[in-house]
């Protein structure tokens, strides 16, 4: 299985942030850019003011695990920077919910 290509540098995300077109969902928001590649490239970001690391490491994880299992959605060639809305209370956060706003971005942009 192929490991997803992920966005690094701060650069990477600045460029995504500030040249993408903007998704919302109900508790994930979405930049995504062209990048000239044959694949999608992402990144995810999570406040501080969301929770303690674990809280933001497991939030990435779940964002990352429902990406996979829907990449398929998404047209190729992509930059897409995922982000936690601010005022998210991660409680009420479970996985299904996540894959569905996951879900719903990707046909937006796959879409466009």
């Amino acid at each position: 299985m192929k490991k997803t290509e992920t966005l690094k540098k701060n650069y990477e995300f600045r460029h995504v942030l500030t040249k993408g077109k903007y998704y919302s969902g109900k508790y994930i928001e979405a930049f995504c850019i062209n990048n000239n590649l044959e694949e999608n490239k992402i990144g995810i970001a999570v406040g501080t003011k969301i929770g303690k690391a674990t809280k933001r490491n497991y939030l990435k994880r779940m964002i990352r695990e429902a990406y996979r299992l829907n990449k398929n959605d998404a047209k190729m060639g992509k930059s897409i920077v995922f982000l936690i809305k601010k005022r998210t209370n991660i409680d009420e956060i479970s996985f299904k919910v996540v894959e569905k706003d996951i879900i719903e971005m990707l046909k937006k942009i796959g879409q466009v």
